[in-house]
């Protein structure tokens, strides 16, 4: 039975869960039922850090336009425009063996496409959620939902898997930004 978390929380990925080698981030929307002509595009994130959440090689933001890092480790499966169904809109696969020394941090984002042009932001989104999956057994190990707690945000720091005592660990972070992407890049030491 997968764990529930609240934001804030932490909890160990791959000391209570031994031989846990690769994961699937699995996140998934809906939104409200707002017309303003426009579609909502929401897009999956991971910035591969270093210790101190700045990203070293700009080919560690792994997104739609650049779908893995250099040395394979994380992927993201690729762009689902629309949103619309059940279970998860994106995925991001991690595979803990692969991941560069240089990286201490993965945070996992979502942004909304087009956001400020479109007038729209996540208190327009509900039912947010993040969860773990073990990708050999396709066992949910965690779960985390964002809530409702959003209104003018246009980007999101959903989670964070990090190093901790050469183990991985999660931390449901739930951190709303404005700005869109281009204030997460900065936030993330990229330029843009």
């Amino acid at each position: 039975m997968a764990i529930n978390l609240t934001k804030g929380q932490r909890i160990d990925l791959t000391k209570t869960n031994p031989g846990l080698k690769k994961v699937i981030i699995g996140l998934g929307w809906d939104t409200n039922h707002y017309h303003g002509g426009h579609d909502f595009d929401l897009d999956a994130c991971a910035f591969l850090t270093d210790e101190n959440s700045r990203v070293i090689n700009e080919l560690d933001f792994v997104f739609y336009n650049n779908l893995s890092d250099p040395s394979g480790a994380v992927e993201h499966t690729g762009d689902n425009r629309t949103g619309y169904g059940d279970g998860d809109d994106e995925q991001i696969r991690i595979d803990f063996s692969r991941v560069p020394s240089h990286v201490h941090r993965i945070a996992i984002t979502v942004t909304i496409h087009e956001a400020e042009a479109r007038k729209q932001n996540f208190g327009q989104v509900n039912n947010a959620f993040v969860r773990v999956v073990d990708e050999e057994t396709g066992r949910e190990i965690l779960r985390f939902d964002l809530g409702e707690d959003f209104s003018v945000e246009t980007a999101v720091v959903i989670c964070e898997l990090y190093r901790h005592n050469g183990e991985w660990k999660f931390n449901a972070v739930g951190s709303g930004f404005s700005g869109g992407l281009a204030a997460l890049c900065r936030n993330f030491g990229l330029q843009v």
